[in-house]
Parts: structure tokens; C-alpha cells; sequence
């Protein structure tokens, strides 16, 4: 009889509320928001129920923020629009990953809008 426990995935929401908080930490050190999601998500897809799904969706709104930052700022000497979409976005990636950590923890799915699909 075969063994099938490296299949086995654990059910840890904690985690993967955790995750997508650690995007937060853009606004505290500049670049954890991008980093630490990624280290979570690449070690722990295999092992963690969900972890995948939640991984790609945080990855891929994170890179979509700094899409959104980068053309931002040609947009700054159009009257200011950059200004504007820079305030948005930030806003944005502020709310979104306290939002879907709360879905996280209650084992709902992300949802993540505006986000460009990098990884699928």
C-alpha cells in the first residue's frame, strides 16, 4: 500500500490571513508587501489548503499595484491625474488585503479588483 501523505494538505486560514496581511508591510518597510507574500506562498503552496489560490491572487494584485504606480507617474504632469490614481491605489492596497484576510479567515476565496493576471 502506497503512501499518499505529500498530497495531504493542511487547513491552516490563520496563515493565510497572515498572508495577506503581509502585504501591509509596503507601508512600513517599502518593499515587504511584495516580498514576504511570495516566500509564504512558495514555500508553504505545497503544504497549505488554499495557499495556492490565495498566493497568486495577492502576487498578482501586488505586481498590479506597482503597474499602476509606475503609470501613475507620467500621469502626474497631466493635470495631476497621477496624483489622483497614486491616492486611489494606495488606498486600494491598503483595504483590499484586510478585506480578503477576513475572507481568508472565514475560508472564502480572494477577490482582488483591478488586478492584472501575472501568474495564473
Amino acid at each position: 500500500m502506497e503512501s499518499n501523505y505529500h498530497t495531504l494538505k493542511r487547513t491552516d486560514n490563520q496563515l493565510l490571513m497572515i498572508t495577506h496581511l503581509s502585504q501591509l508591510l509596503t507601508y512600513i518597510t517599502g518593499f515587504g508587501g511584495l516580498v514576504v507574500p511570495l516566500i509564504l506562498w512558495a514555500t508553504q503552496k505545497e503544504a497549505v489548503d488554499g495557499m495556492d489560490a490565495h498566493g497568486k491572487s495577492i502576487l498578482n494584485f501586488q505586481l498590479s499595484i506597482i503597474v499602476y504606480c509606475i503609470i501613475s507617474i507620467p500621469l502626474i504632469l497631466a493635470f495631476g491625474l497621477g496624483i489622483i490614481t497614486l491616492v486611489l491605489v494606495g488606498i486600494l492596497a491598503f483595504i483590499m488585503p484586510i478585506v480578503n484576510a477576513i475572507k481568508a479567515s472565514n475560508g472564502e476565496l480572494p477577490s482582488y479588483p483591478l488586478s492584472l493576471n501575472f501568474i495564473s
